[in-house]
């Protein structure tokens, strides 16, 4: 009996030591000031060449410098350019001026040199060149710190595309075994922040002491990735994160997350909206290429309802194909519903009463939304137009429906897109560009590898002059290109998404830039402040 007391005593003095040690730890965290945020996604690259999902792009954009950054009022701002482009009098070069005394997080300095390295290495090998395509031939650096871009045309969308986080600077010297690959686990760049540990499911961030600008207002970053949209809100509910990032959760948590900021439990952040829902059609297949059936089937489709039967009105209707901050659209250019004038032009293609056009709808079936949108048109057609028109459902996982949308497969199919840098261009060119066309038939360029295979040669037109304009002339004649399209309908915008960031209330409010991306550098705690 006293062996088992005796036993009893050592174990009781050892938890107890176990539990002072985790609360030591735990209190050492603390101190540190470190911010745990969290979002559903492994990081599949920190490399700038390769990276082009949101979050790694997140990621990259606390971790390195670009030359230019939107604000949050969409304009553009000098970083690591020390001023505005310049643009030569024929249009085909910019000239940079660069800042003096930057530092790669391996001490080694940033130059001119090292800007052309990291945009050539792009040119060659990024995920992603076909946004310089052809339009960037050649890079000099006649000073240390002054940087010309040569283009082989004029581009006026340019500006927008310096913004980019696949332009990112890398340290030539730490890259130099890199030129012709991707190193995906670690990034040498110029950021607030530089990279302490590596995981695709975790990693550290820590500030930089050389940054050249105002240093990161908290101690770093540790970001996790959580399986599922109800394990990443747990996680925020019950205070296990700090800060929970939106791009990867269900709309109804976002709901709840959204009530929960309403009430002071929470403080949430949102940025402007960048990503945009639309549905794309195959207009050269025999059920979708007449534009007087598309025409139809855009007046039948009930933006506000699915918007607030989705997303609880969260998601914002769209009628163009440029978000709201790139303040190109004055007017709604697609159509708006209107059941009445979708049967008269039903009726006018030879459907309703005794013939039924039956249309086969694809959605992302790993997108909560996609589904419950198209459950939601296909509820509202029953309800409306239940006498001329069906859908039909078809869930395919979304790695094959982007694999498979050049091929012609699917007739409708929902689908979003994010443009890679944000300028109009960004979303009217990989939407609508087509390079050979063929009675209105796009045979090769963006809108057959989009799936919808629609040209229009005065929409192409109108899209390469713009690339020669500025100011009003060019927004005035993208607002053609919209219009153009919104008359084709080969795509049908459906809503856009604002990014939103929800925190604990000891947490200041999550700022977001003018691209949509979280400014991990601005968030601090309140009770640990002077």
């Amino acid at each position: 009996m006293k062996l088992i007391n005796l036993f009893l005593e050592i174990t009781l003095k050892f938890i107890t030591l176990a539990l002072l040690f985790s609360q030591t730890s735990c209190t050492q965290q603390k101190s540190n000031n470190l911010i745990t945020i969290a979002s559903k996604g492994k990081i599949e690259s920190l490399d700038p060449a390769q990276a082009n999902k949101l979050l790694s792009i997140q990621l990259i954009s606390a971790l390195g410098d670009t030359l230019y950054r939107v604000d949050s009022n969409g304009k553009l701002e000098p970083r690591l350019a020390k001023e505005r482009p310049k643009l030569s009098n024929d249009g085909k070069t910019i000239s940079i001026p660069l800042r003096e005394n930057v530092f790669f997080h391996d001490g080694t300095h940033f130059d001119s040199s090292a800007m052309s390295f990291s945009i050539k290495r792009f040119k060659e090998i990024g995920t992603l060149n076909y946004i310089i395509n052809d339009r960037i031939i050649d890079i000099e650096t006649p000073e240390k710190f002054l940087l010309l871009i040569k283009l082989s045309r004029p581009s006026s969308s340019i500006n927008g595309l310096l913004t980019s986080i696949n332009l990112t600077p890398i340290s030539p010297s730490y890259y130099s075994e890199y030129k012709d690959k991707f190193l995906n686990n670690n990034i040498i760049s110029t950021g607030p922040y530089k990279l302490e540990n590596y995981s695709p499911e975790r990693i550290s961030l820590k500030p930089f002491e050389k940054y050249w600008d105002q240093k990161a207002l908290n101690s770093g970053i540790n970001y996790i990735n959580l399986n599922t949209s109800s394990s990443l809100f747990s996680a925020i509910k019950t205070s296990q994160i700090d800060i929970l990032l939106s791009n990867s959760i269900e709309d109804g948590h976002r709901l709840s997350l959204n009530k929960s900021s309403q009430k002071g439990l929470l403080k949430e952040g949102k940025g402007p909206a960048m990503q945009i829902g639309y549905i794309a059609f195959r207009t050269n297949s025999e059920l979708l290429n007449k534009q007087k059936i598309r025409q139809a089937l855009s007046y039948s489709l009930d933006r506000e309802l699915i918007s607030k039967q989705v997303s609880y009105g969260l998601r914002s209707p769209l009628r163009s194909l440029t978000p709201p901050i790139l303040q190109i659209n004055s007017t709604h250019q697609w159509p708006k519903y209107n059941p009445k004038i979708a049967r008269k032009l039903f009726k006018e293609t030879g459907y309703c009463n005794n013939k039924l056009l039956s249309i086969p709808l694809t959605f992302r079936s790993n997108v909560p939304s996609d589904k419950l949108l198209a459950l939601t048109w296909q509820e509202q057609i029953k309800r409306d137009l239940s006498d001329c028109l069906e859908i039909s459902l078809n869930g395919v996982e979304s790695t094959t429906v982007y694999k498979q949308l050049s091929d012609g497969i699917y007739e409708a199919v929902i689908l979003e897109w994010t443009g890679d840098y944000p300028d109009p261009y960004a979303y009217l060119s990989p939407l609508l560009d087509c390079k050979k066309i063929k009675n209105n038939i796009c045979e090769e360029g963006e809108a057959v590898i989009g799936g919808t295979f629609w040209g229009n040669q005065e929409l192409q037109d109108s899209l390469d002059k713009s690339e020669l304009l500025v100011g009003d002339e060019r927004l005035n004649e993208l607002r053609k290109v919209e219009t153009i399209a919104a008359k084709g309908l080969p795509i049908i915008p459906v809503w856009n998404l604002n990014p939103r960031a929800w925190a604990q209330p000891n947490l200041t409010q999550p700022k977001f830039d003018g691209s949509g991306r979280l400014r991990l550098d601005k968030i601090t705690n309140n009770n640990e402040q002077n």
